[in-house]
């Protein structure tokens, strides 16, 4: 095995990339968003600095998310995010030499043709070899369960764009939906909240500021307040204004129902014996999102089974995907390479 070659991970997310190398954990973490001269459409910043830039540029500058709802939608400006993050997460300039192997989380509903433009992306950004992993298999993974025996596991990974829900058993998913219902939804719902009640315009970055400090999704599990700057709707001028656990749990909880749904469904799609184990062992949350705040007890309420919240959950698709990649051995992956 050549030492200077680097296993690299890739969660490919809506809103957020997060880059795992070899066994360092994970050593970038950046929003998936490029700022683009919607003139000559040349890339003018990526990730974290293109961030900055939203709401404060020129008309020729303009911010895109080239992946939504986990799915390429811009396959030019994905590819040269990917060949910025991966040469940023390897810094050592002689060791991207040797092209690294990289293992990409999609979700657990992706096409064919989806997969492909996903392989296709990484490896004209600089891979070696490019490997898939659906994201609930990753996720069960980077929690630390043993997902190669015969027994029920579900897991639910809320990110930016897309919920992945699975029942998991003997190293793959026995059943499984993706809802297009995630942390960018409950983005979105805040934001009409306040233009419905309060008259108030805010962006997205505000809008994420409120979700994190005050968002709840289970009346009386969180009764914090946080303070806001916007325009007024009317006047167009800037003011604040102060928003409430409590006033925002009824417009997320609605958000959240899709989701809710999808649950329900798997778990009736689930076999008997599997349904035993997880009603045993309870629901496992992932992704960035299941911190909001209730979002276990309103699990527990709506479906009777117990939930909860893994440890660090933002970190474990793209932590199960580094250990699932520094699993294989050289032949593992040359049989992986000779399928596609």
């Amino acid at each position: 095995m050549n030492l200077l070659k680097q296993n690299v991970a890739i969660d490919l997310g809506t809103s957020t990339v997060l880059v795992c190398v070899g066994k360092r954990g994970v050593v970038l973490k950046e929003p998936s968003i490029v700022a683009v001269n919607s003139g000559t459409r040349d890339v003018v910043a990526i990730g974290e600095e293109a961030r900055h830039m939203i709401g404060r540029t020129p008309g020729d500058i303009t911010t895109v998310r080239p992946i939504r709802n986990g799915v390429i939608s811009s396959f030019t400006i994905t590819k040269k995010m990917m060949r910025y993050f991966i040469g940023k997460a390897l810094k050592n300039p002689f060791k991207r030499i040797f092209l690294p192997d990289v293992i990409v989380c999609i979700p657990s509903k992706t096409t064919n043709v989806e997969r492909r433009a996903v392989e296709q992306a990484v490896q004209d950004a600089g891979a070696h070899r490019v490997f898939l992993v659906e994201e609930p298999l990753a996720a069960a993974v980077g929690a630390g369960l043993d997902i190669s025996r015969p027994s029920g596991h579900m897991i639910v990974d809320i990110g930016g764009g897309t919920t992945d829900i699975a029942v998991i058993s003997f190293d793959g998913i026995v059943t499984s939906r993706s809802v297009k219902v995630a942390g960018d939804d409950f983005d979105e719902a805040i934001k009409n909240y306040l233009k419905r009640t309060h008259n108030m315009l805010v962006g997205d970055s505000t809008a994420e500021y409120v979700k994190i400090e005050a968002g709840c999704l289970y009346e009386g599990v969180r009764n914090d307040s946080v303070e806001i700057h916007g325009s007024d709707m009317i006047t167009g001028l800037p003011y604040e204004q102060t928003v409430t656990s409590q006033e925002l749990s009824e417009t997320l909880i609605a958000t959240a129902m899709p989701i809710i749904d999808g649950i329900r469904n798997v778990l009736e799609e689930t076999p008997p014996e599997l349904a035993a184990d997880i009603y045993t062992k309870g629901i496992l949350l992932t992704g960035g999102s299941s911190q909001i705040a209730g979002f276990d007890e309103l699990i527990r309420k709506t479906t009777g089974v117990e939930a909860v919240v893994a440890d660090e959950p933002q970190y474990c698709v793209a932590r199960g995907s580094i250990n699932i990649l520094n699993r294989m051995d050289k032949a593992k992956k040359n049989s992986y390479a000779a399928k596609k």
